[in-house]
């Protein structure tokens, strides 16, 4: 395969969110009581099936609305140029975003979550579930972001947690 195919994604579905335009959206969704639905197509209720056994949920999506592209980024609160793979901004090359979420019901092809941090109508692209003996890491490093976060420089378990 060439380096530079193409990949074709195709949503199954598209969040109904709150946040009507991207800069109402909160920047993490972590803690948001608010509830967002995410609406999966009719095509792809199937893989729903057995879904409501799990409380969280990762959520893939295309940041539809984001115009620009860029390498590096600024933040208004520092001066230095970052790039932008240690951000989670949505204006990288591939504008996708994920979001792990707090799945409150599911009713036919609707799923209701909290902490989802989206503009309304985005497009979802892949559903998963959050697994924490997979997806939790332990003493993690968080880069320069630890500068802006002191409290997140790394997880550290507590004994329950082992």
């Amino acid at each position: 395969m060439d380096k530079h195919s193409i990949v074709e994604l195709k949503p199954i579905g598209v969040i109904h969110s709150p946040y009507k335009t991207p800069e109402q959206a909160p920047c993490q969704g972590r803690g948001l009581i608010q509830i967002s639905e995410i609406e999966i197509f009719t095509e792809y209720v199937a893989g729903l099936k057995d879904i409501e056994g799990f409380s969280h949920l990762i959520i893939l999506y295309y940041f539809h609305q984001c115009k620009t592209r860029s390498l590096h980024f600024t933040m208004p609160t520092d001066i230095t140029p970052h790039g932008i793979f240690t951000t989670r901004l949505p204006n990288r090359p591939n504008p996708l975003g994920l979001s792990v979420v707090t799945l409150v019901t599911r009713q036919d092809n609707i799923l209701r979550v909290k902490e989802m941090d989206v503009a309304d109508n985005t497009p979802i692209l892949d559903i998963k579930p959050y697994i924490p003996g997979i997806d939790e890491r332990r003493d993690v490093k968080i880069g320069w972001l630890q500068l802006f976060w002191p409290g997140l420089r790394s997880f550290q378990p507590d004994q329950e947690d082992i």
